[in-house]
């Protein structure tokens, strides 16, 4: 039985939770989380947001990777891609810049692979957090049931695969902004 934790405890893992790689799986059209700041509403508005290195998820991150840690993530995007996915582009440089490899997989073609199924982190190919987004509480549950875990692992296996980097996808998709 998984644990339910609040969502917010996830970065609980990237300060002393992971010793080599935290890996995520983004599939969401929408997160509220970036819908509800000043900087996401600015940005449909047709704003830049603003590169952003000394957040505390940036610094972190920093700190992470230059242990030798990875923080890899894929992420599906529509075509066309919604305003949240346009928005989570045009601010991964900051991501990078941090250190994460991040990359992309059009929705349509992670379909044809099967791979659509919720939002997660893995870490170190053995604890696996799935968040609840329907909860209002925003809640995640942690798991290190080997059927769950070993899912998981396919499911990156597949992605990372067939995703591609930043750099490449960008050049496919019109301009964030």
């Amino acid at each position: 039985m998984p644990d339910a934790v609040p969502a917010a405890r996830i970065l609980e893992f990237f300060r002393n939770g992971f010793e080599h790689t935290a890996w995520r799986l983004e599939t969401r059209r929408e997160y509220a989380a970036d819908q509800g700041t000043e900087e996401y509403q600015q940005f449909v508005q047709g704003v830049a947001p603003p590169r952003d290195e000394n957040g505390p998820w940036f610094v972190n991150a920093r700190a992470q990777t230059a242990q030798g840690k990875r923080i890899e993530r894929v992420r599906l995007v529509d075509e066309p891609p919604t305003d949240n996915q346009r928005y989570l582009l045009a601010t991964t440089p900051s991501n990078l810049a941090a250190g994460e490899d991040i990359r992309y997989l059009y929705r349509s073609e992670a379909e044809a692979l099967g791979i659509v199924d919720g939002d997660f982190w893995l870490f170190d190919s053995r604890v696996l957090a799935r968040f609840n987004w329907d909860d209002a509480d925003r809640r995640m549950e942690l798991t290190t049931d080997p059927e769950h875990v070993v899912w998981a692992c396919q499911v990156r296996d597949a992605a990372w695969h067939y995703a591609v980097r930043y750099e490449d996808f960008i050049s496919r998709v019109p301009s964030p902004m």
